[in-house]
């Protein structure tokens, strides 16, 4: 298995694709602690004087007792419901307002991720182990190292704050209730603020750290790639078959299109060719059927069958076979030798119908040799 120190590439989309569908994402806590905090604080700030209000109002009625309240004891019951329903109303209203901050958060970090694995059972995190190498990994420390400058960094700044205002806090004991909870609160929220500014400023580091511990994660190492790459495309040699294994079938196929071929080309029994050519509707003349040993035996037949001329050309037909694909165009070095071969075909069906002498034997036409496999084989071998 290769080690970390070889997964040196960046990981390719497919394997950051499947690392979505695990549920494996960037993600920030500090984003999502700003986010929680940094709304409660402010929707406190914004809702506390209505709060207040209600909490005044519930305190005063439900704590004030008469004879006829404390008689009745299922009275203090309704009256504990009571106060119940305002704190989980309070509760839920703080939820409404910070829930989709928290999914806010969460979704600019790494996206919307619906994938229910995360939530599945991974007996791996029993191996106590492999629990204590996680422990000492590099995110763990990573992590660690970083709460401990936060926690750092808020101590410093809540200490150094409450110190410069130690002399104001001590003097609000000394004023009336209904003018000290007004400075109070204040205090506080100034306080708050310079401690949101602290986690604010850990959530902008953690952000890109969080997306390089991840990119680092997911690197990728060569064997990696060639084996995403081999699974994803296919074994070369399997694919190469199957490839084969396609034009066999084709080829097969494509015997039934001989009869409406213009005339075949041969080796004289190896490779058979069959070519058709429509200058209203074709560009170059195209093979409609090709085949090899008993398939152009075939071929061979059936055009005979139909009167189609049957020509002798091995070099053409080994070029034919081994170049031109069905059903398209030959190629281009090849179009002087089929030209050659056209020309004395319809001499030849001239001749046939009346029209003109009969033509002499074809001669063989003009075959680069680079696109005769027989001729560069030759080549290869002299040269060897």
């Amino acid at each position: 298995m290769d080690s970390s120190q070889d997964r040196n590439l960046p990981a390719t989309q497919r394997k950051l694709q499947k690392a979505r569908d695990d549920g494996k994402v960037t993600r920030s806590r500090d984003l999502g602690n700003l986010a929680v905090l940094g709304t409660g604080a402010v929707a406190l700030s914004m809702l506390a004087p209505t709060l207040l209000e209600h909490l005044k109002l519930a305190l005063s009625t439900q704590m004030s007792f008469d004879a006829s309240v404390i008689g009745q004891t299922s009275d203090l019951l309704l009256r504990l419901r009571d106060v119940t329903l305002v704190g989980m109303g309070v509760a839920v209203a703080f939820a409404a307002i910070i829930l989709p901050a928290v999914i806010i958060s969460t979704v600019a970090t790494g996206g919307w991720v619906m994938s229910f694995k995360p939530l599945g059972p991974d007996f791996s995190r029993l191996n106590p182990l492999a629990g204590i190498g996680r422990l000492f990994s590099k995110e763990q420390v990573s992590h660690v190292l970083k709460l401990v400058l936060m926690t750092a960094a808020l101590i410093a700044v809540a200490a150094s704050y409450f110190m410069s205002h130690l002399d104001q806090v001590a003097q609000l004991v000394l004023q009336p209730s209904s003018a000290s909870i007004p400075h109070l609160a204040s205090w506080v929220s100034a306080g708050v603020a310079l401690l949101l500014l602290v986690v604010f400023a850990v959530a902008v580091i953690d952000m890109p750290l969080q997306a390089y511990m991840f990119g680092s994660r997911m690197r990728m190492s060569h064997q990696e790639i060639k084996q995403e790459h081999k699974d994803s495309e296919g074994d070369p040699q399997m694919k190469g078959k199957r490839r084969a294994r396609q034009r066999e079938l084709s080829q097969r196929n494509s015997v039934s299109a001989v009869p409406k071929a213009d005339f075949v080309v041969m080796n004289p029994t190896h490779f058979a060719v069959a070519l058709k050519y429509d200058e209203n509707k074709m560009g170059a003349p195209q093979v409609i059927s090709k085949g090899a040993d008993l398939l152009a035996l075939k071929i061979r037949d059936l055009a005979k069958s139909n009167k189609i001329p049957v020509l002798q050309s091995p070099m053409l037909a080994r070029a034919l076979y081994t170049h031109a694909e069905l059903n398209r165009e030959i190629p281009g070095n090849l179009y002087t030798a089929v030209a050659q071969v056209l020309a004395y075909v319809y001499r030849l069906q001239a001749a046939l119908r009346g029209e003109g002498p009969m033509p002499e034997e074809m001669p063989e036409p003009f075959v680069p040799p680079e696109m005769d496999p027989f001729s560069k084989l030759i080549s290869e071998a002299a040269a060897a």
